[in-house]
Formats: structure tokens, C-alpha cells, sequence
């Protein structure tokens, strides 16, 4: 389909969308769980054609498995579009104010209209998105890329057929099959019929997306996290958390790739920590104090520290104290999420005002930030800028606000 045509369709059904009460939403939100649990198998070929097509190019296994589905992870998409019936309905929401004059002020959130997403790789933002503008009551278009193909056109599918015996007119979800750069650059400009755009992927991805839109965008994702070990840091509690930052699932946005460390606890920790590391498949890349302490690693280069490695690569530095650990995190990071081990409450509080990201952290990993995790269901992405939205992306900050006033014949003197 033409992707003009695809514009045209999901502007004339987010007219719908944006009128619907919470409980047709819920049904068509529950319509879609079924659906893709049906489509299971049909689901897991597409995925496999999709993970053979990837290893046969080259691709990392660290990217693999952002690509990879299986029955748990097709599991956790039906349980996200369910789990999304339970919160309530943002749309509405609001305040009232009353005025002296007699005028009656509302404050109410209202659905965007539409809202497309371009995103790379993980074919499980295909349902996340799908749900969360619906129950949002935005129209979506989604825009994957070509390494997730048959997996995203397989998902859609199902949402689709879901949607639709809810009553949901067709354009609420739509896929644009065409994964050139042109299709991606046609929906940067489709201003007419898209009235915001997320782009979920690498700092590449990101940067494209924000120097060519002429539609609003809001930045996700990239994550340069860090971890700051600080002089008073329960070291054991440190190892502990550096561990779950870097290799739990070092593919995703929320992964530590930079440990900083006290230098008066370097030579105690540093040793223990890295070899720890070094024993998960972690490669580790050192600054000079840190090499002197953990010989046999690479040297860290400039580049190094600015990097999002999205595997299992770490880079380490010793620091003389909070401040230089707080003016590297400001400097190389991209204010996703940042973490201090610590036990003193002065250097916790210092770390907390002065580092400059969506979520930081005391004494537990980055990889809790997630909308799951913060509590507010699924989320659309992280992020990383200040306008509108900041840090997980759920429901509310899927909607705008208008203002609704009423009067009896009010007239401005």
C-alpha cells in the first residue's frame, strides 16, 4: 500500500479511536491477546526465517537475541496487551480550575491522533506499540526494520485480525512492509497524517529520525549507562549490581557499558569485579590506572566512553572522586539511566541532583528502568530527552491535553 494511502487510513481512524470508551478499547486490547496466541506458531516460523537471514549476514548474537522470539517472549507480548486492560484509561483524565470570573476551566488528556514509530530489530515493540497507542486512542504506524520483516508483518497480522472483530477500523494498526530508507523517510515527512514520531533503535537510527522529521519527535533509547562504585560502596553489593547491568541481556538500552570506580577501592574491587566479569564473556576495556591494576585488558579509547555497545563489552575507569565520576557520566553519557553504589547519604544525595539523566539510581542495577518494572505497565520506549516526557513512556505520556471552558456569557474586558 502506498505509504500516503497508509497515512490517509490511520488519520481516518484515530477520528474513531479518539471517541471510544475505555471498554471497547479493553476488548479489542483482549481481542489481540487471543489472536496472537492463535498465530503462536505462525509467528515463531516467521521469527525463525527472520534469525536465519540475520546469522546468515553476520549479525551479533547479542542483536540476535533482541531479534529472537520463543514461546516466553510471545508469552510476555500477550500478557503486555492484557496486563494494559488493567490501567486505567488516560484519556479524559484532567483537572478542573474555576476562575473568579465564573469561568469553568478542564484540563483534559486526549489522544495524539497518530502516532508512528520506527524502530530496529526487536519485533516485540511491534505488539508493545500496537497496544499502547490503542488503549492511548491513538491510530499507529509502524515502521520495522528489514531484520525483523516476516516477524512484524506475521505480529500485525494478528493484532489486525483481533482489532478489527473488537470493531477497530483497520488503519488503527498498520505495518509499512517497505523497509528502504525512502518508506522511513516518507513517514519523517508525512506531517499532514502523523502528528508524533518515536524512534526506537540505535544512536544512528535516532539521529536520522530527528534531523529529517518534520513531524515531532520524541528521542528514546540510546543508553550509555554507567556505574559508579564509590569509597564507601558495600563492594560485594557493587560486584553484585555491575554484574546485572552488563550481562543479564547486554542488548538493551538499560545495560551498563561503563564502570567507574573510587580509586581507594580500585585496587580492593577491581580485581574481583573484573575477573567475575571476564568469566560471564564479558570483554573489558581499561583506562591506565585500571590496566595497571587488571593487566591483559584492552585499552579504553576515546570513543570507548561514548559508546553504547549493546554486547558484551565493558569499559572501566578509575576515578579520583564523585566529582570526576559525575563529570564523565554528564559528559559521555546519554541521560538514560545511571547508578552510585554507595553507603554514604551525602555522596548519594550529590549523585542524585547533579547527574543528568531520566532515572538514577542508588545501590540497584539500571536495568529496572523499564515501564514493567517502574510499575506502570508497557512502555512505548525510554526517554531521554525533557520536553513532554522523560524516562519510561507509558499510557499518560502517550496522550496530549486540550483545554475545555465553559462560561455563561463571559466577555474579556
Amino acid at each position: 500500500m502506498d505509504i500516503q494511502e497508509i497515512g490517509k487510513k490511520a488519520k481516518e481512524a484515530s477520528r474513531v479511536l479518539a471517541s471510544l470508551f475505555a471498554d471497547i478499547k479493553n476488548r479489542a486490547l483482549s481481542e489481540m491477546a487471543a489472536s496472537l496466541m492463535q498465530a503462536k506458531e505462525k509467528i515463531l516460523l516467521a521469527n525463525e526465517r527472520d534469525i536465519n537471514a540475520a546469522r546468515e549476514k553476520g549479525m551479533s548474537e547479542a542483536l540476535v537475541d533482541r531479534l529472537k522470539l520463543n514461546e516466553s517472549r510471545i508469552f510476555s507480548m500477550v500478557k503486555g496487551l492484557k496486563d494494559l486492560c488493567d490501567l486505567p484509561d488516560p484519556v479524559g483524565q484532567g483537572e478542573v480550575i474555576k476562575r473568579p470570573n465564573g469561568l469553568t476551566i478542564m484540563r483534559q488528556h486526549v489522544p495524539f491522533g497518530v502516532i508512528g514509530i520506527i524502530y530496529e530489530a526487536r519485533p516485540n515493540v511491534t505488539s508493545d506499540a500496537a497496544g499502547l497507542c490503542l488503549k492511548a486512542g491513538s491510530s499507529v504506524i509502524l515502521r520495522g526494520g528489514s531484520e525483523a520483516i516476516n516477524s512484524n508483518k506475521a505480529i500485525v497480522s494478528a493484532l489486525v485480525s483481533g482489532a478489527v472483530k473488537a470493531g477497530i477500523p483497520e488503519g488503527a494498526i498498520q505495518l509499512i512492509e517497505d523497509t528502504g530508507h525512502e518508506s522511513a523517510i516518507a513517514l519523517m515527512k508525512m506531517r499532514q497524517y502523523v502528528d508524533l514520531l518515536i524512534p526506537r533503535g540505535g544512536a544512528g537510527l535516532i539521529k536520522t529520525v530527528v534531523e529529517n522529521s518534520t513531524v515531532p519527535v520524541i528521542e528514546t533509547g540510546v543508553g550509555n549507562c554507567h556505574v559508579y562504585v564509590d569509597e564507601s560502596a558495600d563492594l560485594e553489593m557493587a560486584k553484585n549490581i555491575i554484574i546485572n547491568a552488563k550481562t543479564s541481556r547486554p542488548s538493551v538500552c538499560n545495560a551498563a557499558e561503563t564502570l567507574l570506580v573510587h580509586k581507594s577501592v580500585a585496587e580492593r574491587f577491581i580485581p574481583d569485579a573484573l575477573k567475575a566479569l571476564e568469566e560471564k564473556g564479558v570483554e573489558l576495556r581499561g583506562c591506565i590506572k585500571t590496566r595497571q591494576i587488571f593487566p591483559g585488558i584492552k585499552p579504553a579509547s576515546e570513543e570507548d566512553w561514548a559508546a553504547e555497545y549493546l554486547d558484551l563489552i565493558l569499559a572501566v575507569k578509575v576515578v579520583d572522586d564523585i566529582d570526576e565520576a559525575i563529570e564523565h557520566i554528564n559528559r559521555y553519557g546519554s541521560s538514560h539511566s545511571e547508578a552510585i553504589v554507595t553507603k554514604n547519604y551525602d555522596s548519594a544525595n550529590k549523585f542524585l541532583s547533579r547527574v543528568d539523566a531520566a532515572c538514577v539510581y542508588v545501590n540497584a542495577s539500571t536495568r529496572f528502568t523499564d515501564g514493567g518494572e517502574f510499575g506502570f505497565g508497557a512502555e512505548i520506549g525510554i526517554s531521554t530527552q525533557k520536553l513532554h516526557a522523560r524516562g519510561p513512556m507509558g499510557l499518560k505520556e502517550l496522550t496530549t491535553v486540550k483545554y475545555l471552558i465553559l462560561g455563561d456569557g463571559q466577555v474579556r474586558l
